[in-house]
């Protein structure tokens, strides 16, 4: 896998329908303790919730699961799996919690609801992309700074940090794949005075080019 998509943190939505009460809530987890605690916490703090509908999807060992949590089957922790799959976003957890309302909304109800409240929470969330990079630590003289600024402008390429002192060093953010050709590119356009050193490959948040769409 070159690249996935997942979320930062984590973000919390609230749907009401016919006075059912249902919170989504979200996170980044990378490990099944880590999405399980998630879910404790979540049940905690909801002492008096009728269900605690989840679903989560981890990289590791592609493990996947979800729990309608008392609730009809097929009706809720299933749609969430499925709004968390069609956003293709890995290492996540989506916690649903309801306060039954008094009325019953039937199966095709409860999948519209758990469907939306999922839908909310994500949309609250900030999606990024994580992909296999190598980061490249430049140190250039200052006369070079104005010309290796624009050029990595112009290709798109991520700038994690800039350090003014007895020179400049940039550090920047391409792909795995991409790390050789723009060392050699770097080197070519600073005449060979340009110091670099690259960084072992692993996956990092990737900043969208422009005209690629984060989300």
């Amino acid at each position: 896998m070159e690249s996935y998509k997942t979320i930062e943190g984590s973000a919390q939505a609230e749907y009401e329908e016919k006075k059912s009460r249902f919170i989504g809530q979200v996170a980044h987890v990378e490990t099944e303790d880590e999405a399980i605690s998630f879910l404790d916490a979540v049940r905690t703090a909801n002492p008096m919730a009728r269900h605690n509908v989840y679903a989560y999807v981890l990289r590791a060992n592609n493990r996947v699961r979800y729990s309608d949590d008392g609730e009809p089957a097929r009706t809720s922790g299933l749609p969430t799996l499925s709004v968390i799959e069609h956003a293709e976003l890995k290492d996540v957890i989506c916690v649903t919690t309801r306060y039954f309302g008094g009325t019953l909304l039937g199966t095709g109800g409860l999948v519209r609801a758990y469907t939306k409240a999922a839908q909310d929470a994500f949309a609250a969330a900030r999606v990024v992309t994580f992909a296999s990079c190598r980061d490249i630590v430049v140190s250039i003289d200052y006369p070079l700074y104005d010309q290796v600024s624009h050029w990595l402008e112009s290709q798109g390429v991520q700038v994690v940090d800039t350090t003014f002192a007895a020179d400049v060093t940039v550090e920047i953010r391409v792909l795995a794949s991409e790390a050789e050709g723009v060392a050699a590119a770097l080197t070519e356009l600073t005449h060979g005075s340009a110091v670099l050193l690259v960084g072992d490959e692993s996956f990092q948040p990737l900043a969208a080019r422009e005209g690629s769409p984060e989300r």
